[in-house]
């Protein structure tokens, strides 16, 4: 198989050698004014991705997809590059032909696994929750975009790009996914304060669950802290819960939770 396949290469570079004529190599490289399109949009695309992340005050923003975008770029056009010095030097030097090689994905295939690296810093992981994925799959997105634009394929780059601001920036306000909301309430008489809650709840049909219970001493004073899981509500619901729970004299503190 490895024989078959350097035979087949060795087949392909041959035939190049043959079309190619006196100022022919000029096709297989990548013109200045080429290069320049080719920076000018990816510049602008992963631009227009980073400012979205950026305008949500996340780690990775502008500047940052940028940079990606252009570095997956220039690897592109260097593989390109890397490939069009093979051929032509095929062309100079047929005796060697067969041995000359020029692997299209090897540098491409770093670019894809290394952006891993780049995209695990934007990730956040607290008690409660994780952030950040969405800004380290738009990184490795904007760096595929950058890949694809330096190596000309301006179609596929184009209509991924419009998918990307689309999943970012329309997706949330066409497709309302439900989430839960997190609630901290600290309480003292816990025989009076947790009867309350629970009727509280259910009287406006509110589902809630218990995701942590403690029990702090503070003042030789026993002081209860439990977190609630509350499915499906809104701002107003969430102002709601808070102004009507701290009603209860017993209730030190009622505060969401970020996720």
């Amino acid at each position: 198989m490895y024989h078959r396949n350097k035979n087949c290469f060795a087949e392909f570079l041959i035939k190049k050698c043959v079309i190619l004529r006196k100022g022919d190599e000029k096709m297989f490289r990548v013109s200045v004014l080429e290069i320049l399109c080719r920076l000018g949009l990816v510049i602008l695309t992963s631009g227009i991705i980073g400012f979205d992340r950026e305008q949500k005050n996340r780690p990775a923003g502008m500047r940052t997809h940028i940079l990606v975008g252009i570095g997956a770029c220039i690897i592109a056009m260097m593989q390109q590059e890397i490939a069009a010095q093979a051929v032509i030097f095929a062309k100079s030097n047929p005796q060697i032909a067969t041995v000359i090689r020029a692997d299209q994905a090897r540098l491409i295939a770093q670019v894809v696994s290394g952006i891993g690296f780049l995209g695990a810093g934007t990730i956040v992981v607290t008690h409660h929750s994780i952030r950040g994925l969405t800004t380290a799959a738009s990184l490795w997105a904007t760096a595929g975009l950058g890949l694809a634009i330096g190596m000309g394929y301006y179609a596929i780059a184009l209509l991924s790009f419009i998918a990307v601001i689309a999943v970012l920036v329309l997706l949330k306000k066409i497709v309302h996914v439900p989430t839960n909301k997190n609630f901290q309430i600290k309480y003292v008489n816990p025989d009076e304060v947790e009867p309350f809650i629970q009727e509280f709840f259910k009287s406006r049909n509110i589902k809630a669950i218990t995701t942590d219970y403690a029990v702090d001493t503070q003042d030789d004073v026993k002081i209860f802290r439990k977190n609630y899981a509350i499915a499906f509500i809104s701002a107003d619901t969430s102002a709601e819960i808070i102004d009507g729970l701290a009603q209860n004299k017993n209730i030190i503190a009622v505060r969401a939770l970020a996720k």
